[in-house]
Formats: structure tokens, C-alpha cells, sequence
């Protein structure tokens, strides 16, 4: 039997849309579970990528609990928060792994310089021992260049999701994370690897 292949997901962005906040005039990750919305075609997303086979899995940042904006209980009503809502339109991920880390952690138990904080990939790594998963067979998917670079040191072929201004290119460049593909959105990026799937997997 052969290893697994796995579509690696960040979530704020990818899975659900950033939430405003306008107090501060920024966007952030949803601090609850009343600001979690579902991208469109997320679900679809997902699902296609389950039935080409692929495990899909959620590797994502969330250093709101080591800045003091939640405890690890809301995140956790958040992440089931998502589970239902893709549930609810017959979608789900395999797996979700967090980095609850952050440099400048106000809670001190969180202050470390980890390994799977992303740019770091220990997050990939870590799915990919737990479940048996052939990294150079898999996808990081991600709207940030740490998602990118992510993937590119565990050795994932990598889905930057944006559209392509010159700014944002010099960005992807200058950090050394220049995906293999570009796409607009989750659901354009699954579609995109059926496309190479049916080439027979291969990168032209």
C-alpha cells in the first residue's frame, strides 16, 4: 500500500474569511465563533480534494491565544465551529494542527521559537509522520509566504492563493517563497491540481 498524499490547508484566508476589525481598522483571524464565515466554495474545495484522494489537512498559525486575545478552549469552539459548517454542506478536513506559538507571547508558556511555527514546516512534518505522508506527493496551500515557504522546505509543490500585482511578486521573491502555482481562490486551486492530476501529476 502506498503512502499518503496530502493537501496541507492554512485556514484564516483559505478555509474562512478574515474578519475586519474596526476598532483597530485591521484584519484579523475571527476571535469567536460568531466572526468564523466559510469562504464560497470552500467546501467544495475540500471535498474535491478528498476525492482525488488526498488527506486534507489544516496547518495553521494561531497565535491569538499567546497574545492574550483568547483561551485554547474558544479556539477550540471556533475549530468546531468549522468542522459543523463544513459538515453542514458535506465537507470535511482529515486533521487540524495549530501552532499556538508567538516570539513576542504575552503568556509565557507560548514565548518559544518552535518548529512549527510556519515559515518553519514542523507542522507538515509532524502530519507527515503521524499519517504516513509522502511530502514531495502532497500540497501546501496558503494565502502568505510563510505558507509558501512552508512547503517548500518540507518539499511540497505550493498553491499561493492572490492575484499577481508586481508588488506582491517582488514580496514572493524577495522571500524567497515563489510558489509553483498561482491561484484565486481554494476552489481554484483544487481544481488545479485535478488539472495536474490528470497529467499525470507532473509540474510544466
Amino acid at each position: 500500500m502506498g503512502r499518503s498524499r496530502a493537501a496541507f490547508l492554512d485556514r484564516d484566508g483559505v478555509i474562512n474569511a478574515m474578519w475586519w476589525d474596526p476598532e483597530h481598522g485591521t484584519m484579523d483571524a475571527p476571535a469567536n465563533p460568531g466572526q468564523f464565515r466559510l469562504l464560497p466554495g470552500a467546501g467544495t474545495a475540500i471535498q474535491l480534494l478528498r476525492d482525488m484522494g488526498f488527506l486534507v489537512v489544516v496547518a495553521s498559525n494561531q497565535p491569538g491565544v499567546a497574545k492574550g486575545k483568547m483561551v485554547p478552549e474558544l479556539l477550540e469552539v471556533i475549530t468546531q465551529k468549522m468542522n459543523r459548517d463544513l459538515a453542514a454542506i458535506g465537507a470535511r478536513v482529515d486533521v487540524v494542527y495549530y501552532c499556538l506559538h508567538h516570539p513576542e507571547a504575552v503568556i509565557d508558556e507560548y514565548r518559544v521559537v518552535c518548529d512549527c511555527r510556519k515559515p518553519k514546516p514542523g507542522l507538515l512534518r509532524r502530519a507527515a509522520g503521524e499519517f504516513d505522508i509522502d511530502l514531495a506527493d502532497s500540497y501546501m496551500i496558503g494565502d502568505g509566504t510563510v505558507d509558501v515557504q512552508a512547503g517548500r522546505t518540507a518539499g511540497c509543490r505550493t498553491i499561493w492563493l492572490g492575484s499577481v500585482k508586481c508588488d506582491q511578486c517582488q514580496i514572493l521573491h524577495g522571500e524567497d517563497a515563489r510558489p509553483d502555482f498561482i491561484a484565486e481562490n481554494l476552489l481554484a486551486a483544487a481544481r488545479l491540481i485535478r488539472m495536474q492530476e490528470g497529467r499525470g501529476g507532473n509540474i510544466s
